[in-house]
């Protein structure tokens, strides 16, 4: 499959590929022997994918992953490998975000950690039953960065939100969806029809409206940034970076418990 930021343009693609036909973007998450885990180059395709301007012709954008899960967040490998700063999701996820037309969010697997993230960045989110949503990063010592943490709250109200981050057990699809988290439901024998028929609906809208509401709702859903929030960078950068973070990755990697001392 071809990249292509523009009709007729190429660029290689390995662990994301993407292409335009016609009205609509489709941004394939393609590591599917890693659960679509999110690596460092991953995170810069997908930024690149969303950063390219649309075509005159393009309405809408679809983010989708291939093999049985849509996405398990960070690799847990190559975070440990790389524990200083940022990992770039914020800066991928922002790219989505901002993009100047709908992203519609395919959902048939689980979407976990960053994959949540992933899929809750998208406008319009269309799940599987067989799907599941959480954030697990209280179950492998880490915790969300202000951004993240913001787009479960303007999601969920505070009750869900420390429901996800604090418990960190996966909820099926249909839990999402009743809760408001997602707007849309099929079973997965519908999901590609259901789909289908949403991102045409979105394709027969007027174009400079759909760019007009989404830079609205996207402007007014930011007053969040403004909130001072430097000590809770520390705060979590210090999770992060701590022995009980370092443990909570590498028992993940052995499938065994975790074994956390708070420090």
């Amino acid at each position: 499959m071809i990249g292509q930021g523009m009709p007729g343009a190429e660029k290689d693609m390995t662990s994301v590929e993407w292409k335009v036909d016609g009205a609509v973007r489709t941004v394939l998450l393609n590591r599917p022997e890693k659960r679509n885990a999110l690596d460092g180059e991953m995170m810069e395709q997908l930024k690149a994918a969303f950063t390219a301007p649309p075509a005159a012709a393009e309405r809408v954008a679809v983010i989708r992953g291939a093999g049985p899960v849509f996405c398990a967040g960070l690799d847990l490998k190559w975070r440990r490998n790389n524990p200083q700063g940022e990992s770039g999701i914020e800066h991928m996820l922002h790219a989505i975000e901002t993009y100047p037309l709908p992203v519609v969010g395919i959902v048939h697997g689980d979407a976990i950690a960053g994959g949540n993230e992933l899929a809750l960045h998208c406008d319009i989110v269309v799940a599987s039953k067989a799907a599941r949503f959480g954030m697990s990063l209280a179950q492998v010592g880490l915790a969300p960065s202000w951004f993240l943490a913001k787009k479960i709250l303007e999601v969920a109200n505070p009750v869900i939100a420390k429901k996800i981050l604090l418990l960190g057990d996966p909820l099926p699809a249909e839990d999402f969806f009743k809760l408001g988290l997602i707007s849309h439901l099929a079973e997965p024998a519908d999901l590609e029809k259901t789909a289908a028929a949403i991102v045409q609906r979105l394709s027969d809208n007027a174009p400079l409206s759909l760019k007009a509401m989404k830079a609205l709702i996207t402007r007014e859903m930011q007053f969040r940034d403004a909130i001072p929030h430097e000590d809770i960078d520390l705060i979590v950068d210090k999770a992060r970076t701590s022995q009980d973070g370092q443990e909570g990755m590498r028992a993940r990697l052995e499938k065994r418990k975790a074994v956390f001392k708070g420090v």
